[in-house]
């Protein structure tokens, strides 16, 4: 058995057991799901994903990106996340995976790194890409105009949004499936495995768009 601690002091370990048959997991095992560690609420997707009956895992280096079935980018600041993502030579081995097909969950800043194009981005800001969408970086206003909403979420149903000098998308591609809108602007957005939201779904306790990407790296397993 291992046992996974989290980053943060004072929070319960996130425990669970990988089985092995050949090179393929074991089906009812829980999925091993990462969560991109270099910047933002990393422990809150942490433990939202182990609600989600996940074993989840904080993510830094290739070595554990390799490891894990799924990955969650989380909040934070994109030009941030992405200078520490180049830094930590995590770039290319994420733009791998996801185009191999590993599923991936961005929220806030997340969604902004899984945009094919950001509309306003800093000098030398990059992008993991994955999702044929454009994205429009703090579009909601300040911090000081942060709020929360109720957004109606395609399959999911209504989820209590929590937007944080939020993103929203200002157009998709034919293949990228619109899941929720606020406001007139898309905050909600899905193209094969990956999965993207302007809101903040780990800060309300509600987990079912962790449990919804949980269930999509199991039908990917």
């Amino acid at each position: 058995m291992n046992t996974l601690p989290l980053p943060s002091a004072g929070v319960p370990p996130v425990i669970g057991v990988l089985a092995l048959q050949g090179d393929v997991r074991v089906a009812g095992v829980p999925p091993v799901i990462g969560v991109l560690a270099l910047q933002g609420d990393v422990r809150e997707h942490l433990i939202a994903l182990a609600a989600a009956d996940a074993v989840a895992r904080p993510v830094r280096r290739p070595e554990e990106l390799a490891e894990v079935d799924g990955l969650v980018i989380p909040g934070g600041e994109s030009t941030t996340i992405s200078k520490l993502a180049a830094l930590f030579g995590m770039l290319e081995p994420l733009r791998e995976r996801v185009r191999a097909g590993m599923p991936v969950y961005g929220t806030c800043a997340g969604l902004i790194m899984l945009a094919d194009k950001i509309l306003d981005p800093r000098s030398g800001q990059e992008t993991i890409g994955g999702i044929e969408m454009i994205v429009r970086r703090n579009a909601f206003g300040r911090q000081n105009e942060s709020f929360e909403a109720t957004v109606e979420v395609s399959g999911v149903g209504p989820v209590e949004g929590v937007f944080i000098r939020a993103p929203w998308v200002e157009s998709v591609g034919a293949e990228t499936e619109v899941l929720a809108e606020h406001g007139g602007h898309i905050v909600a957005v899905r193209q094969g495995n990956a999965l993207a939201t302007s809101f903040h779904p780990e800060l309300t306790g509600d987990h079912r768009m962790h449990a919804l990407f949980v269930d999509m790296v199991r039908a990917a397993q």
